[in-house]
């Protein structure tokens, strides 16, 4: 596990890293608060911080407080505050402050050991649990929840100047699918074309059925068509093959670029009209939404 360390004595940081290095931990030791914070913060592998009451620059408490600020519903961290004082009022104010765990200094390596394995435990369990909330079950692509937390975080970095573009994608005709055989197939059809696409974009998520919307960061609508049409051709999906025949299992496209005053909502409306456009023409192919219609929507 990594662990970052932070006291203000080297004495301290070197006795501590010694114990923490011969259980194979990977230990960041660092003197000043301020620095570790920053170190936190950039490095989402850190999964404990084990800090004393006064490291340089801020108050163990303090960082104790900002590392529970970092630490959100995608990130678990384990705070261990680690004090020589036995006073209870900092013990209390520590816990309140956003710490897991209180140990004395220094400390003794099995005991520090114990409340290790303790936050390897949590860790693992806060992991399956943001796993269970943000991943839809069936096909392990992102559930709608957590897609448009992460929209939402791409269309404030479109708002500073960053290229965006929404995908909507359908697969065609899956009632069929369902219908000649069977909804084991259909889901089966599902996961495949969801796996398929995730391992082409970054961000995939499944709205509901057999429809799934995909935010593109970056391209040129050039290359955001080209995308759609590498994902449409779908090489990790079979085709289908039953008693009642066989089948090629396509998806329709409908995409809308980013325009100033969009929100999420108004993106994927215009992808979904181009998408309506997509499965009106015919079906297994790319539309890119209409120029007066994402004029029309933006307004």
């Amino acid at each position: 596990m990594r662990v970052v360390l932070v006291d203000s004595s080297r004495t301290v940081l070197k006795a501590v890293t010694r114990i923490l290095e011969a259980r194979g931990h990977d230990v960041i030791p660092m003197l000043d608060g301020v620095e570790a914070l920053a170190r936190i913060k950039s490095d989402p592998s850190v999964a404990a911080v084990i800090t004393s009451a006064a490291p340089l620059s801020m108050s163990g408490v303090e960082l104790c407080w900002e590392v529970r600020l970092v630490a959100n519903n995608r990130r678990s961290i384990y705070v261990l505050m680690m004090s020589s004082s036995q006073d209870w009022r900092n013990v209390i104010e520590a816990l309140d402050c956003g710490a897991d765990d209180f140990i004395g200094k220094p400390p003794v390596p099995e005991e520090l050991y114990a409340r290790l394995r303790v936050a390897e435990r949590l860790n693992a369990m806060q992991r399956d649990l943001i796993m269970l909330a943000t991943t839809d079950a069936l096909t392990g692509v992102l559930n709608r929840r957590a897609f448009f937390e992460k929209a939402n975080e791409a269309c404030g970095r479109a708002r500073a100047g960053s290229q965006l573009s929404a995908m909507m994608m359908d697969i065609d005709h899956f009632k069929r699918i369902n219908d000649l055989f069977g909804h084991d197939v259909g889901d089966m059809v599902l996961r495949a074309v969801a796996q398929s696409a995730a391992s082409q974009v970054q961000l995939i998520g499944r709205l509901g059925g057999e429809e799934f919307a995909v935010l593109a960061e970056g391209m040129s609508e050039a290359d955001t068509v080209a995308l759609a049409n590498r994902l449409r051709h779908m090489p990790n999906v079979p085709a289908l093959d039953g008693p009642e025949g066989s089948m090629t299992v396509t998806c329709s496209f409908g995409i809308s670029r980013w325009q100033p005053g969009d929100t999420v909502d108004r993106l994927l409306k215009r992808a979904d009209v181009a998408l309506y456009e997509a499965k009106a023409a015919g079906r297994n192919r790319v539309v890119m939404a209409r120029t007066e219609l994402q004029r029309d929507c933006a307004a």
